[in-house]
């Protein structure tokens, strides 16, 4: 369940500020969707370990996830077993979640996108990575850095008018490599809410791809949710069967 997702955060990368101002003769367009387009590739199919911690707790939980282009993604729980079988279909902007113990598959309204995806600090839509950053915001470089002696680019998102989202601007850092880094939400004040932080990049599938993602609320530290890849392999293509309410009702292992 997820796709690059991904996807997230305590900052751990030696990034050292090497620019700041924009840079008008780079397309920030392009460097988003490359980044976008090579964090989920044409297809995927993963197993994921999600680790919700809490200052007095932690509860995990294992999830298989398909992705395929910018905008379908199944996945479900495959562990623990009293989550087993929970699934969520995200085809386009529309999402359906499925609960096996009565047997009913729910579809999601567009008000409930940003809510807590099973209590984590992703929301649906986080989980999903729609592609509603390509399509309704308007990015602008802002800056660059480096990371592991690559250039990063410190992009600005904002949202195009009326365009059906809820942040007021996002905050992008992106490799030259088109390695997504980091994805900071800020609220209609423009006050930063949560950062999504990747960690340990390393040869997965058959490319770079950061192996942890951590988001978290900026003022709180000591609580987070981290998904942590186990298994992660880019396909060019998945059937259309995949992607449907009758395959979301099945327990897959």
């Amino acid at each position: 369940m997820i796709r690059r997702i991904i996807p997230f955060l305590i900052l751990v990368f030696p990034v050292i500020l090497t620019a700041t101002g924009p840079c008008p003769a780079l397309d920030a367009d392009e460097i988003v969707r490359d980044g976008f387009n090579y964090w989920r590739g044409k297809a995927s199919i993963g197993t994921v370990e999600m680790l919700i911690h809490r200052e007095n707790w932690e509860r995990s939980m294992t999830i298989k996830a398909w992705t395929r282009g910018q905008k379908d993604s199944l996945f479900y729980i495959a562990a623990p077993p009293k989550d087993y079988g929970n699934g969520t279909l995200k085809k386009g902007r529309e999402m359906w979640l499925y609960n096996p113990k009565i047997n009913r598959v729910v579809k999601v309204p567009p008000s409930m996108m940003s809510q807590s995806w099973m209590g984590s600090d992703f929301s649906n839509n986080d989980l999903a990575k729609s592609d509603s950053l390509l399509l309704d915001y308007t990015h602008t470089i802002v800056g660059t850095e480096t990371h592991e002696n690559k250039t990063v680019y410190v992009i600005k998102s904002m949202p195009k008018p009326n365009a059906p989202v809820v942040w007021g601007m996002q905050r992008l850092k992106i490799r030259e490599d088109h390695i997504w880094l980091s994805e900071e939400f800020f609220d209609e004040d423009l006050n930063p809410v949560k950062i999504m932080t990747a960690m340990e990049i390393q040869m997965l599938g058959d490319r770079l791809f950061p192996k942890v993602w951590r988001m978290r609320n900026v003022d709180e530290d000591n609580q987070y949710t981290q998904l942590t890849y186990r298994s992660l392999e880019f396909k060019t293509r998945l059937p259309d069967r995949m992607f449907t309410l009758n395959s979301l009702k099945q327990r897959r292992r």
